[in-house]
């Protein structure tokens, strides 16, 4: 799966760099089944996971379960490659903020 892998967050819509590199390099990590972690800022959560193919596009569409300063946290989001080394995407709160964000591939 072409989104397995750690992430670094670059660039949020919302937020600076200051804020996203806060208390960790902001990442995004996803396993071969599409599930994984995140953390940017204060925010961290869990991700589950699914890769949806349609027509012109195939994406990592999913659902995570976290914490927002140290307050219970939910949403959505997506994630679609750009190239093999860069994604693109967005996270949405549940009720509240959606950001788009940028990540590119932490080569290990």
């Amino acid at each position: 799966m072409k989104y397995t892998g750690d992430w670094r967050i670059d660039e949020m819509e919302l937020w600076e760099a200051d804020y996203l590199n806060m208390e960790v390099e902001a990442f995004i990590s996803i396993d071969k089944r599409g599930d994984g972690q995140f953390q940017f800022g204060l925010v961290s959560g869990h991700i589950d996971g699914e890769v949806i193919k349609r027509k012109t596009e195939t994406r990592l569409e999913f659902t995570w379960e976290g914490n927002d300063e140290c307050d219970e946290a939910s949403g959505s989001g997506w994630l679609q490659l750009r190239d093999d080394d860069t994604l693109d995407g967005e996270i949405k709160f549940h009720g509240g903020d959606r950001s788009s964000l940028v990540a590119t591939r932490i080569k290990n």
